[in-house]
Protein backbone atom coordinates (compact mmCIF):
# COMPACT_ATOMS: atom_id res chain seq x y z
CA UNK A 1 0.00 0.00 0.00
CA UNK A 2 0.62 3.43 -0.73
CA UNK A 3 0.73 6.73 1.28
CA UNK A 4 -0.70 8.17 -1.37
CA UNK A 5 -3.47 5.51 -1.28
CA UNK A 6 -4.27 5.62 2.45
CA UNK A 7 -5.00 9.44 1.81
CA UNK A 8 -6.91 9.04 -1.17
CA UNK A 9 -8.98 6.87 0.75
CA UNK A 10 -9.20 9.59 3.74
CA UNK A 11 -9.85 12.28 1.13
CA UNK A 12 -13.08 9.46 -0.30
CA UNK A 13 -14.45 8.95 3.10
CA UNK A 14 -14.29 12.89 3.97
CA UNK A 15 -16.30 13.66 0.84
CA UNK A 16 -18.92 10.74 1.36
CA UNK A 17 -19.28 11.04 5.21
CA UNK A 18 -19.73 15.47 4.62
CA UNK A 19 -22.69 14.34 1.77
CA UNK A 20 -24.51 12.40 3.93
CA UNK A 21 -24.30 14.37 6.80
CA UNK A 22 -25.44 17.67 4.44
CA UNK A 23 -28.40 15.63 3.27
CA UNK A 24 -26.54 15.57 -0.31
CA UNK A 25 -28.12 11.82 -0.55
CA UNK A 26 -28.20 12.02 -4.22
CA UNK A 27 -24.52 13.01 -4.20
CA UNK A 28 -24.18 10.07 -0.77
CA UNK A 29 -25.24 7.48 -3.10
CA UNK A 30 -22.91 8.26 -6.45
CA UNK A 31 -19.93 7.00 -4.01
CA UNK A 32 -21.71 3.42 -4.58
CA UNK A 33 -21.18 1.26 -7.84
CA UNK A 34 -24.83 0.88 -9.54
CA UNK A 35 -24.30 -2.68 -8.35
CA UNK A 36 -23.34 -1.35 -4.69
CA UNK A 37 -24.79 -3.44 -1.59
CA UNK A 38 -24.96 -2.07 1.59
CA UNK A 39 -25.58 -4.38 4.30
CA UNK A 40 -25.60 -3.92 8.08
CA UNK A 41 -26.77 -6.18 10.94
CA UNK A 42 -29.49 -3.82 12.02
CA UNK A 43 -31.42 -4.92 8.67
CA UNK A 44 -32.85 -8.16 7.72
CA UNK A 45 -31.58 -7.88 4.12
CA UNK A 46 -28.92 -5.61 2.64
CA UNK A 47 -29.57 -2.40 0.29
CA UNK A 48 -28.77 -3.85 -3.50
CA UNK A 49 -28.00 -1.23 -6.16
CA UNK A 50 -27.35 2.38 -5.78
CA UNK A 51 -31.23 3.24 -6.09
CA UNK A 52 -32.31 1.32 -2.83
CA UNK A 53 -29.19 2.09 -0.91
CA UNK A 54 -30.54 6.31 -2.57
CA UNK A 55 -33.97 5.72 -1.29
CA UNK A 56 -32.92 3.95 2.05
CA UNK A 57 -30.71 7.02 2.76
CA UNK A 58 -33.72 9.68 1.70
CA UNK A 59 -36.21 7.43 4.21
CA UNK A 60 -34.05 7.80 6.82
CA UNK A 61 -32.87 11.66 6.40
CA UNK A 62 -36.61 12.40 6.21
CA UNK A 63 -36.58 10.77 9.53
CA UNK A 64 -34.02 12.86 11.22
CA UNK A 65 -34.93 16.36 9.63
CA UNK A 66 -38.86 15.63 11.27
CA UNK A 67 -36.97 14.37 14.86
CA UNK A 68 -34.90 17.77 14.50
CA UNK A 69 -31.88 15.74 14.77
CA UNK A 70 -28.41 16.66 13.15
CA UNK A 71 -25.97 13.34 12.60
CA UNK A 72 -22.67 13.90 11.95
CA UNK A 73 -20.59 10.20 11.02
CA UNK A 74 -17.16 10.49 12.77
CA UNK A 75 -14.71 7.69 11.14
CA UNK A 76 -11.49 6.57 12.41
CA UNK A 77 -9.24 3.70 12.90
CA UNK A 78 -8.65 3.72 9.30
CA UNK A 79 -7.04 0.24 7.50
CA UNK A 80 -6.38 0.35 3.74
CA UNK A 81 -5.21 -2.73 1.80
CA UNK A 82 -5.17 -3.14 -1.65
CA UNK A 83 -5.94 -6.68 -3.01
CA UNK A 84 -4.43 -8.27 -5.46
CA UNK A 85 -7.32 -8.36 -7.70
CA UNK A 86 -6.93 -4.45 -7.76
CA UNK A 87 -10.10 -3.67 -5.38
CA UNK A 88 -9.04 -1.64 -1.89
CA UNK A 89 -10.36 -3.32 1.48
CA UNK A 90 -11.17 -0.42 3.97
CA UNK A 91 -11.96 -1.00 7.54
CA UNK A 92 -12.67 1.62 9.88
CA UNK A 93 -14.69 1.87 13.59
CA UNK A 94 -17.57 4.78 12.66
CA UNK A 95 -19.09 6.82 15.09
CA UNK A 96 -22.39 8.42 14.93
CA UNK A 97 -23.15 11.93 16.84
CA UNK A 98 -26.22 12.89 17.45
CA UNK A 99 -27.74 16.66 17.89
CA UNK A 100 -31.04 17.71 18.38
CA UNK A 101 -32.11 21.34 17.93
CA UNK A 102 -31.43 23.27 20.60
CA UNK A 103 -29.61 19.93 22.76
CA UNK A 104 -26.32 18.79 22.99
CA UNK A 105 -24.41 16.61 21.10
CA UNK A 106 -24.33 12.43 22.08
CA UNK A 107 -22.56 9.22 20.37
CA UNK A 108 -26.34 8.08 18.80
CA UNK A 109 -23.98 4.78 17.71
CA UNK A 110 -20.88 2.69 17.70
CA UNK A 111 -19.98 0.78 14.59
CA UNK A 112 -17.66 -0.85 12.75
CA UNK A 113 -17.56 -0.51 8.37
CA UNK A 114 -15.59 -3.13 6.00
CA UNK A 115 -15.76 -1.70 2.71
CA UNK A 116 -14.62 -3.12 -0.79
CA UNK A 117 -13.74 0.01 -2.68
CA UNK A 118 -13.14 -0.28 -6.40
CA UNK A 119 -12.42 2.32 -9.19
CA UNK A 120 -14.61 3.39 -12.06
CA UNK A 121 -13.80 6.02 -14.37
CA UNK A 122 -10.69 6.24 -12.21
CA UNK A 123 -12.66 7.39 -8.73
CA UNK A 124 -13.03 5.15 -5.98
CA UNK A 125 -16.51 3.55 -5.52
CA UNK A 126 -18.16 1.48 -2.42
CA UNK A 127 -18.97 -2.02 -4.37
CA UNK A 128 -19.88 -3.38 -0.85
CA UNK A 129 -20.45 -1.73 3.04
CA UNK A 130 -21.32 -4.08 5.87
CA UNK A 131 -21.68 -1.99 8.95
CA UNK A 132 -21.62 -4.03 11.93
CA UNK A 133 -23.14 -2.04 15.30
CA UNK A 134 -21.70 -2.60 18.29
CA UNK A 135 -24.59 -2.46 20.55
CA UNK A 136 -26.66 -6.06 18.14
CA UNK A 137 -25.44 -9.27 17.21
CA UNK A 138 -22.85 -9.50 14.37
CA UNK A 139 -24.13 -10.67 10.74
Amino acid sequence: MTESLYEEVQHFYGRQMRHLDEGEVTQWAATFTEDGVFAANARPHPQEGRGSIERGAHEAAARLAAAGVQHRHWLGMLEVAEQPDGTVLARTYALIIATPKGGGAAVHLSTSCEDRLVRVAGELKVRHRQVCRDDLPAA
